[in-house]
């Protein structure tokens, strides 16, 4: 007959529940350990982070009275879309007035040259003159010795002479002077067209300037200009935010920036969508200085009471254009960043200067070929035929 086992006493029990709770222990630090040495000893994170983006000013060029507004705070508008319209009065009457003046500048011009061929013409008389003036005095010299002319005729040839002279020598200065203001130019390029052109195109670009444009594709943003207000140039209308050009700005303690380099790939999360939407992005560079170096009112350290704070740096962070198409961000979000430093074969500042713009517009490249073209009009249409 077998024993009956048995119960196990109450500090047994507890020696096991020690045991389990004990190992349970260790397994869990094992496995923290484990994570660590693995994972996030080659990672760096932050909470300090936000969209960041090109605020594209709107601002007038020309002053003028506001009559219509093209678009309203959340609209999307496209480079070139009229948005804010001033009132034309002003600007086209001045352009009438330098386009006449421009019509008068090359007929004028035009003179000059008219006049050339008057002046070449009075030098060929004047040279005619003086020929038939001298003929005349050799003919009447040889006969003052017979008596047939008499001296006071003789001296009348002479003066003649001097004074047929003395006409071709004003005529050649004449012309030489005309000519000076004409040789070697044309009528487009006389320097008082020229002027009046420059005129033209100055009230051209003003008038079109009147028409207030979208400088690039986005949202419209802080619209503060109402109908009616007089504006001046340089103030701020409204502002075009374009979304798919945004990055984010995280800034990590310095003490998290040992391993960083540019290049490095960047997991994101924003808190608009929470973690099931994770975007890619890599690190585009480091800040050249932390936020108080460029404050206003830098910090002064040197004082009795120094207390150490931790520095944040900002480090900017391109995104993915594909999923910011897919889930567009706004600028200013939150975002929570991780950032993957194992591979740290990367600069840490930028090794080569940009070349080229980095944000551009070609929105207003039009308006000074249509200027140039309206000077092209008016100087062919005042040229007159064959010049």
């Amino acid at each position: 007959m077998s024993e009956i086992p048995k119960a196990p006493t109450a500090g047994a029990r507890r020696r096991r529940t020690l045991s389990v709770v004990m190992v349970v222990f260790l397994l869990v630090g094992i496995g923290w350990i484990a994570w660590w040495y693995l994972e996030s000893r080659g990672h760096e994170t932050t909470d300090n982070a936000y969209v960041g983006g090109n605020l594209v000013q709107v601002t007038p060029q020309v002053a003028g009275t506001v009559v219509a507004i093209g678009a309203d705070d959340t609209d999307l508008v496209e480079a070139g879309q009229t948005l804010v319209q001033l009132d034309t009065a002003d600007a086209k009457v001045a352009l009438a007035q330098t386009e006449a003046q421009l019509a008068q500048a090359v007929r004028e011009a035009r003179v000059l040259y008219a006049k050339d061929t008057a002046l070449a013409a009075a030098v060929a008389q004047r040279k005619v003159d003086l020929s038939r003036a001298e003929d005349d005095l050799k003919r009447r010299a040889p006969l003052v010795a017979s008596g047939a002319v008499s001296k006071e005729d003789l001296q009348h040839a002479r003066d003649a002479v001097a004074a047929a002279r003395a006409a071709l020598d004003t005529a050649r200065e004449q012309l030489a002077a005309s000519r000076a203001l004409t040789q070697g130019v044309e009528v487009r390029k006389q320097p008082s067209v020229l002027r009046a052109a420059a005129r033209v195109r100055e009230a051209y670009l003003a008038l079109q300037r009147d028409t207030i444009a979208a400088p690039v594709r986005g949202y419209v943003a802080k619209r503060s200009v109402q109908v009616g207000q007089r504006v001046a140039p340089g103030a701020p209308l409204m502002a075009v935010v374009p979304l798919d050009d945004v990055w984010v700005e995280a800034n990590f303690k310095e003490v998290q920036l040992r391993n960083m380099r540019i290049g490095q790939p960047v997991r994101l999360t924003a808190d608009l969508y929470g973690g099931g939407v994770e975007y890619r992005g890599r690190v585009a560079g480091l800040a050249a200085g932390t936020g108080g170096a460029f404050a206003l009112l830098p910090p002064q350290n040197a004082t009795g009471n120094w207390i150490k704070v931790v520095q944040r740096l900002p480090v900017r962070i391109e995104l993915d254009k594909k999923q910011l198409a897919a889930h567009p961000l706004r600028v200013g979000l939150s975002m929570e960043v991780n950032v993957d430093v194992h591979d740290t074969s990367g600069p840490q500042l930028a090794k080569a200067p940009v070349r080229g713009p980095v944000y551009a517009t070609r929105a207003f490249d039009e308006q000074p070929a249509a200027a140039d073209a309206r000077v092209r009009e008016i100087i062919a249409a005042n040229l007159g035929h064959g010049e």
